[in-house]
């Protein structure tokens, strides 16, 4: 699979974890792509750190509009009803447990649902920004990211790099499969048909639980 080709299928496949009437934040990156690939149907609520509840999908090329940015600056539009606010209200929001799910990417995750996504020490980084009161404050934590970076395992038996926040993640989507993590380790459920179980072991550092209703990746 290509770059373009990892991002969709990671993209698509979390945008089925959300259902009408979440609220729901994204971060940078292939979380950003999620509104793209919603069903029909389903209506939720995107809120953005910045200050917006209502948030759309990204703009057609040549449509952007510089006044219409997320958190990490990339263009966006707004739904019919959307709201706009200061930040202190949308930390508010986050901080009050208003918000269904946080889709994130992540460095590293490990098998105590554990995430680091913030700084890798030695390199310049602007800083942690929402994410820490997004896996405190939101009701689940969805991560979706490439499997592995350079050929090295992401998910880890533990972290290595400094923590975002402790023992808060419950999904890891990756191009690979579907992962969630329970009191007993990380717990493989949806597996894509292009890999098998073996090469999705080979590339994560935790020991995998197979579920028994393991079942092919959802799309």
């Amino acid at each position: 699979m290509d770059k373009e080709q990892i991002k969709v299928t990671i993209a698509k496949r979390a945008a089925l974890e959300l259902k009408d009437g979440d609220v729901v934040n994204l971060g940078i990156g292939i979380p950003g792509l999620i509104p793209n690939y919603l069903k029909p149907g389903v209506k939720v609520l995107l809120q953005a750190e910045n200050g917006m509840v209502g948030m759309g999908a990204a703009p057609e090329p040549g449509k952007e509009d510089g006044e219409w940015i997320n958190a990490g600056g990339q263009y966006i539009t707004a739904m019919e009803g959307a709201a706009t606010f200061d930040s202190a209200t949308s930390f508010g929001i986050i901080r009050g447990g208003h918000v269904d799910a946080s889709i994130l990417g992540a460095l590293q995750v490990d098998e105590k649902g554990n995430l680091a996504n913030w700084m890798i020490p030695g390199k310049k980084v602007p800083g942690m920004g929402g994410a820490m009161d997004l896996l405190e404050g939101a009701k689940k934590i969805i991560l979706t990211m490439e499997h592995t970076a350079k050929g090295n395992p992401k998910i880890l038996k533990q972290c290595t790099l400094p923590l975002t926040a402790a023992g808060k993640v419950n999904m890891i989507i990756t191009e690979m499969g579907v992962m969630e993590i329970t009191k007993d380790g990380i717990v493989l459920t949806e597996l894509n048909p292009e890999f098998t179980v073996e090469q999705v072991q080979a590339a994560t550092e935790a020991t995998l639980i197979i579920s028994k209703d393991l079942k092919p990746m959802l799309q």
